[in-house]
């Protein structure tokens, strides 16, 4: 499974490049049957980094671009009246897809994001009454801009709680720059890319990730961490006991990719920024941004008790 994720990794570095951390933090969500929100700037390669993943991983994949006058139905279909069989009709939405990349959710009006809440909790919509189970696996690949450009909506923090994980790509480094800018087209290097992950590898995959050892004292540090963003007045809002559980998931995860069965602390220090950083809320006089927190709050608390 490893050689999987490996040959996975590279065929996606070759469409995004210098974004190997990135891409294999994507991955651990994935593995982690975690939904993923991207924030940056347009222009970063986040619908590149979903395609790509959608093609290594041979899922059926659905783009929908988010703007200001979209309705749910546009994300979870509508019920027809069919005159010749004089029945109404369920037209499935986009969302019926095994990874919908919600392209710039923050566009769009609180109401129509709030549509795709039941979707990426449970797995299934419920539209006049009648309920849709959505296809398995579902992931949602969520893009946002800074909330500073203009016509942008922030997300509410329950459906930003939904997603196991937020990443930033950044601007690539130099080398990385000339690489792409020497690479020619790169939507046609997406066309070609190929499954390097079956549905079944895949599966197998988020079993075996699960699976990976944790021992009492990463359990420990774990919950110190967690009590000391809820106890200290440095945090408005500390990490939840769904955000303790999606950060152990997920270090189960990255472990599995990193080669081991057990996770170490390092694990936690790694993902605590994109599994906790969009959970944390700054005390209201601080002002800090998500990454100061993360990095006050791993210096504040001892990896050995």
């Amino acid at each position: 499974m490893r050689h999987q994720i490996e040959a996975a990794i590279k065929e996606v570095s070759d469409v995004l490049y210098g974004k190997q951390e990135a891409i294999q933090l994507a991955l651990t969500c994935i593995f982690s049957q975690g939904h993923l929100l991207i924030e940056d700037l347009p222009g970063m390669g986040k619908t590149t980094l979903a395609h790509g993943l959608a093609k290594v991983l041979g899922l059926e994949y659905q783009r929908l671009q988010f703007t200001s006058d979209m309705l749910p139905a546009d994300i979870l279909g509508v019920t027809i009246f069919d005159a010749a069989s004089h029945q109404f009709k369920f037209h499935p939405g986009p969302v019926f897809t095994q990874l919908l990349l919600a392209d710039e959710v923050n566009r769009t009006t609180p109401k129509t994001q709030s549509a795709l809440l039941e979707a990426m909790e449970e797995g299934r919509v419920s539209i006049d009454g009648q309920t849709h189970q959505l296809p398995e696996p579902f992931f949602v690949i969520a893009t946002q801009n800074p909330v500073t450009q203009q016509g942008t909506f922030p997300l509410p923090e329950s459906q930003l709680d939904r997603f196991l994980m937020r990443l930033e790509l950044g601007y690539p480094d130099a080398r990385a720059e000339r690489e792409l800018l020497q690479g020619g087209d790169t939507r046609q290097r997406l066309e070609t890319m190929s499954r390097v992950i079956s549905p079944a590898q895949l599966q197998a995959i988020s079993a075996a990730c699960a699976a990976v050892k944790v021992s009492d004292s990463i359990i420990d540090y774990l919950q110190r961490l967690v009590a000391y963003s809820r106890q200290s007045a440095d945090f408005s809002v500390g990490i939840s006991p769904r955000g303790a559980l999606a950060l152990l998931k997920a270090c189960r995860s990255w472990a599995f990719i990193q080669g081991r069965d057990y996770v170490i602390p390092e694990d936690l220090q790694q993902l605590l920024g994109p599994v906790a950083g969009h959970r944390l809320r700054a005390a209201d006089d601080m002002g800090l941004a998500a990454n100061a927190l993360i990095q006050q709050l791993l210096s504040r608390v001892d990896v050995v008790a």
